[in-house]
């Protein structure tokens, strides 16, 4: 293939998309399908016959618009306007004033600091493209990044604009992406192989699953170009069983791309060759960790392993394996196509670039959103997230999962970067973040947190797995006012144990939920224990101890 052949193939569905001059976007991702928004598109696409419009409005469903909470969402020529709340006997009136002035009732302002904050990069084409659609990406720019490193490429200088973006692993580390493709490439190996995690497993995140439902193409992109960068040529996508949607469409992304070889044998007729594969995960949160999602494609069961020798070395099957989440290969081609300078002139210090958040808890707007590293937490809560629900008090607004931590009021002005995080007691995290208000007990947060770490714990190493069950009970204890002050110096003793002697990454930070409450919120501890008193009322004092072995 030429690159005249290509750069045709993109103009032609440039020009398709052209030919209607009005189109209307029904948001299809798991939340706005809840609420019923495929009956939604089927009533507006009868509308649309109805009153005669076929040849001039073209109705397409699409990925995630962000403001999950108010769904269905709709955009209404390519985000002239955007209408949340729509129902089935909405659709007459949408299509009649599909060309005059929007329907007001249904209209989302584009002013709102709810998109005005946010700098869209991984996700630039979601709410924009139909994610069953080959021809829509396409249409995009859509895998010209790819085309452009296997033509004029090598992978050294693939790897150096990565290198100079700055990006970090989105998965949670934070650690260099560049770093980590180089010793991949430099590993020796007759096999390597590239592994996409999306085994995401934090409660109330749903950033991977969004963006695999709404723009399956770009990941697949992205591990094609990183499959040639490293010298790679086996992909496979570690996803959850319980995202059935994302599954049907990464499927058909990559069938899609296999048929215009954009994967499989000789990609875009250049001697490099790159398949990808799905590997199902069972829902188990320690499959999020490498070497454990590593074991359980090999088939075995999902348990970390001691570490060195990093998977970067001796991965998959004993070959060196290059393992980034779904966000940082939906970041590759950007980069490629808009160059290292201009990634890496978003951020602050050395976190560069864009950070994708599931926004949720006590906050008016949830959603998904992303905005340049470095900005405020402030900003995210009362700007994007436009306050705390009924005018309630903040409390704290919990980033990381159940490996990060509860970050209270006095750092609302904190910039969100890996090392200010860090400093506070947290973690990024793959992208979660959890605002709290008044009404919340952070000694029953720290006790959820540890209930799920326990109950998650793959039990292969003793700190880990009876230390988290003795916190529950130790926080339990606490929680129903038979607690000591004993037992809260013995709970800090504990997560020193589990931070320092667990055996991977989810033990070792399975103690921040518990260190940053008892950091910041300790007059609660002391209420619950020498009080007998929840000062949030959440807790019930009388409650008998669950005791758990």
């Amino acid at each position: 293939m030429t690159p005249e052949e290509f750069n045709k193939i993109g103009e032609t569905h440039r020009k398709k998309r052209k030919e209607y001059p009005q189109n209307i976007n029904v948001c299809t991702a798991a939340a706005c399908v809840s609420l019923q928004s495929e009956s939604v598109k089927e009533a507006i696409e009868e509308e649309v016959k109805k009153q005669g419009r076929e040849k001039t409005c073209r109705v397409s469903g699409t990925g995630c618009l962000g403001p999950c909470a108010t769904g269905p969402l709709i955009s209404i020529n390519d985000g002239e306007a955007l209408y949340a709340g729509v129902s089935v006997g909405d659709a007459p009136e949408i299509v009649k004033n599909i060309d005059k002035k929007p329907v007001s009732r249904l209209v989302v302002s584009p002013d709102s600091p709810f998109f005005t904050h946010q700098e869209r990069v991984a996700l630039e084409h979601c709410g924009n493209i139909d994610p069953e659609s080959l021809n829509d990406y396409l249409a995009l720019e859509g895998y010209e990044a790819l085309y452009e490193v296997l033509t004029t490429m090598t992978p050294v200088e693939v790897i150096e604009v990565i290198v100079q973006s700055g990006l970090r692993g989105r998965g949670g580390g934070g650690y260099p992406t560049g770093l980590k493709w180089s010793t991949v490439e430099k590993a020796v190996g007759e096999k390597k192989f590239v592994i996409c995690n999306a085994d995401e497993g934090d409660p109330g995140a749903f950033m991977d699953r969004s963006m695999l439902e709404s723009d399956p193409h770009s990941i697949v992109e992205g591990m094609a170009i990183a499959g040639y960068a490293v010298g790679a040529s086996k992909g496979y996508v570690y996803i959850r069983g319980e995202y059935p949607l994302a599954i049907k469409r990464l499927r058909n992304a990559i069938k899609q791309a296999e048929k215009r070889d954009l994967l499989g044998k000789n990609i875009c007729g250049t001697p490099f060759s790159f398949d990808i594969e799905l590997r199902l995960g069972a829902g188990a949160f320690v499959c999020g960790e490498e070497t454990a999602l590593i074991a359980s494609i090999e088939g075995r069961r999902g348990a970390p392993r001691s570490r060195p020798p990093y998977p970067a070395e001796y991965g998959l099957w004993g070959h060196p394996t290059l393992i980034n989440n779904v966000e940082t290969f939906a970041n590759v081609s950007p980069i490629i196509r808009r160059g290292a300078d201009f990634y890496a002139a978003i951020g602050a210090g050395k976190s560069k670039g864009t950070k994708v958040f599931a926004l949720a808890g006590s906050i008016r707007n949830t959603g998904l959103i992303e905005v340049p590293m470095g900005i405020s937490l402030r900003e995210i809560v009362y700007e994007i997230g436009s306050g705390i629900v009924d005018d309630r008090k903040f409390k704290a607004v919990q980033t990381g999962g159940p490996s990060g931590g509860c970050i209270p009021e006095e750092y609302l002005d904190m910039p969100v970067d890996y090392e200010s995080l860090a400093e506070a007691g947290s973690i990024m995290g793959s992208g979660g973040m959890i605002v709290m208000d008044e009404t919340s007990c952070m000694v029953d947060v720290a006790r959820y947190f540890m209930d799920f770490c326990r109950t998650e714990s793959c039990g292969k190493c003793v700190p880990c797995r009876v230390g988290t069950a003795q916190m529950y009970n130790m926080l339990t204890n606490i929680s129903t006012g038979k607690g000591t002050m004993h037992d809260l110096q013995l709970l800090e003793e504990l997560c020193d144990v589990l931070k320092h002697t667990s055996l991977c990454g989810l033990g070792q930070t399975s103690a921040n939920p518990v260190l940053s409450t008892i950091r910041f919120f300790r007059d609660e501890y002391t209420a619950h224990i020498r009080d007998k008193k929840c000062p949030a009322g959440v807790c019930t004092m009388e409650h008998e101890n669950e005791v758990v072995s």
